[in-house]
């Protein structure tokens, strides 16, 4: 068993007629979309997505199909983190779940 969790944010940095000043939103939303589409867990954050994934080839494949959005566009920027653990799963929520048992106490997510 594997878990790879990627914590990645993408966007396009040029403009192509679709965004409005300095909002990526909607390209944001299409990726979202794809990703939610594909069933694989993943957590929206106001900085980025993270995914967790069975093996480094399915999430690469979203990373892959995150890209294929956007690909319209001139230049897309992407950062990308991974943590990659065997003999684990659920880490979404484990990993918090183990920071709330050390405080005590819930925390904000």
């Amino acid at each position: 068993m594997l878990s790879v969790l990627v914590e990645f944010s993408m966007f396009p940095t040029s403009s192509d007629g679709r965004e409005g000043g300095a909002s990526v939103s909607k390209s944001v939303s299409k990726i979202i979309d794809a990703i939610d589409k594909s069933g694989v867990p993943y957590q929206l954050t106001p900085m980025g997505t993270v995914i967790e994934a069975p093996s480094m080839r399915e999430a690469l494949d979203v990373i892959a199909l995150a890209y294929e959005q956007v690909s319209d566009c001139e230049r897309v920027y992407s950062s990308l983190k991974f943590d990659i653990r065997h003999n684990t799963e659920n880490r979404l929520k484990t990993k918090i779940d183990s920071v709330e048992k050390v405080l005590g106490r819930a925390v904000s997510h």
